[in-house]
């Protein structure tokens, strides 16, 4: 009998996307060493951040074939948790797993609740469901002033390990001091590595197949005698709860949770972006989705403004229309490879396969 595999056995199936995983996985390990500078172990910690969240979102979008657009609500629980928990405990890692666990199991309950009552529509109503629900999520964190701290938000202290002010070595390492946010990004980086893991083993386990043959046909899927409804739901609750530890994770990393930082519309729509262009239904292709949005989104208007000084490209990329060369850049993406950055290189590499074995056929 065959064990099954403690890591996916599902490979990128493209040598480009392999070499760009691998040169992420590099960057992201080596980040405080090779890009120093709080900026740079900033947006590296957002990239791990945002991986997780669209990878997650990815489970529902890619593989389960559910539109929602509330994953920002499950993603402001977690942050919400930590927040309140540290802002009003102590600061311990006590208090950070309690408000940890309980942000995650609240994230997943709701998650089910909401999807075993409206997944039975049909889906564009699930969406504007999903849509209302977190609107509401944001309203309810910007007027509930007492618990969340209003459109002010809530600041705290971190475990004072995970505190800047913290030194791990008295001496640099690699010329670099290792002090509390040091051990904050990588704290970030495994845990981020970790669920990235497991959700690459989930979809490729018989679960994650039934979610695919749902996505393609729920009608042949109930037929067959699954429980469409149910296994939507679990997703829904597993989705859930991985969105609410990146929002623990990001809660770590800004030491203050808003309204704005994590339920608003904007960080929903970034997410989609970044499933729709690196590839729905691949895993790998959010990680590129992320990696490319978060990099434009903090260093696209320097470069511009760079090359303001350049004689003729000066008047062109205006540092100002940042933004609008950010969604030529998407809309070219999505123009010439319309399955994603990852799946349009594992459907040449599956056609340039077929082609293959298809001379090898025709062969004498």
């Amino acid at each position: 009998m065959r064990r099954p595999a403690l890591l996916s056995g599902d490979p990128p199936g493209h040598w480009l996307l392999t070499v760009l995983l691998l040169a992420v996985l590099l960057a992201l390990a080596c980040a405080p060493f090779v890009f120093p500078g709080t900026r740079a172990l900033a947006t590296a910690a957002r990239v791990c951040i945002f991986i997780v969240l669209a990878c997650s979102y990815d489970l529902l979008l890619g593989y389960a074939g559910i539109v929602s657009f509330a994953h920002t609500l499950f993603f402001g629980i977690g942050a919400y948790a930590v927040a309140i928990a540290l802002a009003r405990g102590d600061a311990g890692w006590g208090v950070l797993a309690l408000g940890t666990g309980a942000g995650v199991l609240l994230a997943a309950a709701l998650a089910g609740a909401i999807a075993l009552l409206s997944l039975r529509v049909k889906d564009i109503f699930f969406a504007m469901i999903t849509l209302a629900l977190a609107a509401f999520a944001q309203v309810l964190a910007s007027q509930w002033r007492d618990l969340t701290g209003g459109e002010d938000g809530l600041t705290y202290s971190v475990p004072g390990l995970l505190a800047p002010a913290h030194r791990l070595l008295a001496q640099p390492l690699l010329g670099v001091r290792i002090d509390g946010r040091i051990l904050t990004y990588y704290l970030i980086f495994a845990v981020a590595l970790a669920l990235v893991l497991v959700l690459l083993r989930l979809v490729n386990s018989p679960f994650g197949l039934v979610l695919q043959g749902i996505r393609e046909n729920a009608f042949r899927a109930a037929a067959l005698g699954y429980p469409v409804v149910l296994y939507r739901a679990l997703a829904s609750a597993i989705a859930a709860a991985i969105a609410a530890v990146a929002g623990v994770m990001m809660a770590l990393l800004l030491r203050y949770t808003g309204p704005d930082s994590v339920l608003s519309f904007a960080v929903m729509m970034d997410v989609l972006l970044m499933v729709v262009i690196g590839g729905a239904g691949t895993l790998y292709g959010p990680v590129l989705g992320a990696v490319l949005l978060v990099l434009a989104q903090n260093y696209l208007q320097p470069l511009l403004q760079a090359a303001v000084a350049l004689p003729l490209l000066g008047r062109v990329l205006n540092p100002d229309r940042w933004l609008l060369w950010l969604g030529m850049l998407f809309i070219a993406v999505v123009m010439f490879a319309p399955a994603g950055i990852a799946g349009t290189l594992r459907q040449r590499r599956l056609k340039r396969s077929s082609h293959v074995n298809a001379s090898l056929y025709r062969r004498p």
